[in-house]
């Protein structure tokens, strides 16, 4: 088997994802494989992680209504519809052509757009053009490199006083899982999905220093305002989670 880390890579394996299974490799839940996500719980999750975000920005004064928002990443419009009940409009960009034609189908907001981002930038948004880039469960899957590019982008699309919302992994836990993930070569771990776990396509998981974030995106002319962390069970990994502002 080949496995390809390049962004090109990662594209097509995301088209295949969402051509199999779409709303579990969004969401991943042992019980949901095959297609046993039920779409009102599913848009259920994404409501209730973004009513957690938006009372943090809130107390940052950042929130809790914006215009423009870009859910980067959007999948199956997870998010998308839960962002929409804070914003005029929300567009959610995306790299699988079938992931956004679930997320159009399952669309009730009527304040979303969906559109194709096969690129490693955003260049198809000028800048300034959003006052929330909200990203989850997403860089995580990106090389390192590729993440760099879009922090950069990030910044430049968020309008004066806007804000970007991201989640990255930092480093798995010391799970027996995590120790996996710490120890055993991707390309293994990527084996192991599709031989033996049945992934249509394997999900690779990337460790992103807070280090690095604050750099890249002080290159970039931005700031982290906050940030805090979460150990995932579920998944093995520590999460951090930052509010960035394009200074």
């Amino acid at each position: 088997m080949n496995y390809d880390d390049s962004f090109d890579g990662v594209r097509r394996d995301w088209v295949r994802l969402g051509e199999e299974d779409p709303l579990w490799a969004v969401y991943v839940a042992t019980d949901k494989r095959g297609g046993r996500w039920d779409p009102t719980q599913f848009l259920a999750t994404g409501r209730a992680d973004v009513a957690a975000s938006v009372t943090w920005l809130d107390e940052l004064g950042a929130g809790p209504r914006w215009g423009r928002v870009l859910d980067f990443g959007c999948g199956a419009g997870r998010l998308s519809q839960a962002l929409a009940e804070h914003a005029d409009e929300v567009v959610g960009a995306d790299v699988s052509p079938p992931m956004l034609d679930v997320a159009r189908e399952l669309d009730e907001s009527g304040r979303c757009t969906f559109v194709l981002n096969e690129s490693d930038d955003l260049g198809q948004f000028p800048a300034s053009s959003f006052d929330l880039v909200y990203s989850e469960l997403v860089l995580q899957h990106l090389p390192p490199s590729v993440i760099d590019g879009y922090l950069a982008e990030f910044v430049r699309v968020l309008r004066p006083g806007g804000v970007a919302l991201l989640q990255c992994t930092t480093r798995p836990l010391w799970t027996f899982k995590g120790a996996v993930w710490r120890l055993a070569p991707g390309w293994l771990i990527r084996r192991a999905q599709q031989l033996f776990l049945g992934y249509p396509a394997p999900m690779r998981m990337t460790p992103y220093s807070p280090e690095r974030l604050r750099k890249v995106v002080g290159a970039a002319g931005g700031s982290v305002v906050a940030s805090r962390t979460v150990d995932d069970r579920s998944t093995h990994w520590r999460s951090t989670w930052y509010v960035i502002r394009g200074d």
